[in-house]
């Protein structure tokens, strides 16, 4: 294929969709056509992209001659879209999670595994500077085994939507766990290389959204008049093969400062960072001259991370017709593993074993 040829159709035409068209546009690459239930929605994506529309996913896929989609709805109607998409030779780059339940998730997997097209996940937080630092380091053996990672996903408020899909267990498969816990349980993983999930524990709460004193400063709730039955905030400890440990501190609202933090324990050296953000910090010790502590401070910088690089790696992988070893199904269906476990432990009231 030629690179420049690459021919994208995107379904879910809010936000996160033009997102994706407007980069796709930028690394010169086809914007043919986008599908939105929603009429307004359409005509202002048509009109931006001169792209086709559709309120039906599948009249898009029969009539436009794609070579991949971007699919960014809500978290149910991943599967349907998804495995449409793929059962035409399609490459996909669904947006996280993979699904709204792991059964759905792995029926996804299965339909990818057989297809022609490849299925990626968007977990943008994995191309950052800091994150390449820390792989490069990591293989190089600078921090030994990495043994335990702490990840931190939490905002003093920032329930998106409340009243939207994003509240309604029916649409989005859970609340905060779901909408950016995934995120760190994904960079957890992936500094772990992906081990063995074996055994979660985990508690998931709803503290504050449904108060009548609840406030938002910045205005993340508005309420949308739907449902709110989803949970606000959620802690979880996750043992892997070998010893590797994952503790996770999410929440869309708490009573602390925000923070995206995440500190990685290995046996030479540690190593924290935030998510999303370039500067990477070391932790080393030495005995030469005398005992010491060692702290590093690294910047660095990509010419693209997150929503951006995620986009730039799909199209790429596209026109090359090669399947991306970042951001893949079956990793996705990992993280998806995990979050269905937290919540079987959490209505359980004990841990559970992740089979």
């Amino acid at each position: 294929m030629d690179f420049s040829s690459v021919r994208i159709g995107v379904v879910g035409l809010g936000f996160m969709g033009q997102v994706h068209a407007e980069n796709v546009s930028e690394f010169g690459h086809d914007v043919v056509a986008g599908a939105d239930l929603d009429d307004e929605v359409r005509e202002t994506f048509g009109t931006r992209f001169g792209a086709a529309t559709y309120e039906d996913f599948e009249a898009m896929y029969e009539e436009e001659e794609l070579d991949a989609v971007a699919v960014s709805v809500p978290n149910k109607i991943h599967e349907p879209a998804v495995v449409a998409a793929l059962e035409r030779g399609l490459d996909v780059l669904c947006e996280k999670p993979l699904a709204h339940t792991l059964e759905s998730a792995e029926r996804i997997t299965e339909v990818a595994r057989e297809s022609e097209g490849f299925c990626a996940v968007n977990f943008h937080n994995r191309i950052t500077a800091a994150a390449e630092m820390f792989k490069g380091y990591q293989e190089e053996g600078r921090f030994g085994e990495v043994t335990h990672v702490q990840g931190n996903y939490v905002r003093w408020r920032g329930v998106p939507g409340l009243g939207s899909w994003f509240t309604d267990r029916e649409l989005a498969g859970g609340g905060a766990l779901v909408d950016i816990g995934v995120h760190a349980i994904d960079f957890a993983l992936y500094v772990l290389d992906f081990p063995e999930v074996e055994e979660v524990m985990g508690i998931t709460r709803s503290n504050f959204a449904t108060r009548d004193d609840y406030a938002d400063p910045e205005d993340w709730g508005v309420d949308g008049g739907g449902e709110f039955n989803v949970e606000d905030s959620v802690t979880a400890l996750v043992r892997c093969a070998g010893g590797k440990t994952i503790s996770l501190e999410v929440a869309w609202a708490a009573s602390q400062e925000p923070t995206n933090e995440f500190t990685i324990r290995g046996t030479d050296a540690g190593a924290k960072l935030k998510l999303g953000e370039d500067d990477l910090r070391l932790f080393d010790t030495g005995r030469q001259g005398t005992d010491h502590f060692v702290r590093s401070e690294l910047e660095g910088s990509l010419p693209e991370t997150g929503w951006a690089a995620t986009d730039k790696l799909f199209v790429e992988s596209v026109a090359s017709g090669e399947t991306p070893e970042l951001n893949t199904v079956e990793q996705a269906l990992t993280v998806q593993r995990v979050i269905d476990a937290i919540y079987r432990s959490s209505e359980e009231g004990s841990s559970v074993r992740v089979e």
